[in-house]
């Protein structure tokens, strides 16, 4: 498993595994997420497969499930992965990594990174894209969710561990050049304002491509 920033995440949400999954069990609450969450898999289509790539407790893997596809989570962090199958026990959660996973070019229907590309570094964008490409078979489907914005929000010993990691926001029109650039086409880009009753300051953004 690739080392550096990847390590720093895994290690991070090893320490508030249970922590974070206490605070962020229920499916997603905001009503556009949802939106966006179906209107992706009604283009991937009934019982597609689809990889929902850091997917920690497992709650988007689940909503995905529940609209029909085929979906399996995959996450660096093995207490995440721990939570997730016990609470969904109908569902595949493996250990990996989104730079190097473990399915052959063309096997997915739809690939999901809902807010889980925040800890990859700048330089590490393109190689990202380009894998999430590989796995995605032509006329397949990405959607990737992040926070909006040009600072890095840090964490630092959340829920009292002592971790600390940056959460990296950036601005759809910086993505969508790096998805191009993948070989994947634009399809839509979702922008909704901050729920300031869940604790939210920033925008946040929702693109989904095809290949």
């Amino acid at each position: 498993m690739t080392t550096g920033p990847e390590t720093t995440t895994r290690v991070f949400y090893d320490a508030i595994a249970e922590d974070y999954a206490d605070r962020f069990r229920a499916e997603p609450s905001a009503p556009l997420d949802r939106a966006v969450l179906t209107a992706f898999a009604e283009s991937v289509g009934a019982g597609g497969r689809v990889a929902d790539l850091g997917c920690g407790p497992g709650r988007v893997t689940a909503y995905l499930a529940s609209l029909g596809l085929s979906v399996h989570g995959v996450d660096l962090s093995e207490p995440m992965l721990e939570i997730a199958r016990r609470d969904h026990p109908g569902l595949r959660f493996e250990q990996g990594s989104m730079l190097d996973l473990d399915l052959p070019d063309g096997a997915l229907a739809g690939v999901v990174s809902w807010y889980s590309s925040i800890h990859t570094p700048d330089d590490r964008l393109p190689a990202l894209f380009a894998e999430f490409a590989r796995v995605l078979a032509p006329g397949g489907y990405l959607l990737v969710a992040f926070q909006v914005g040009d600072e890095p929000r840090t964490l630092d010993r959340p829920f009292g561990h002592p971790v600390r990691l940056d959460f990296l926001r950036r601005r759809p029109e910086r993505i969508t050049p790096l998805l191009s650039a993948a070989g994947l086409t634009p399809h839509s880009r979702t922008v909704r304002e901050p729920n300031t009753g869940n604790g939210e300051s920033t925008q946040h953004a929702a693109l989904i491509a095809r290949k």
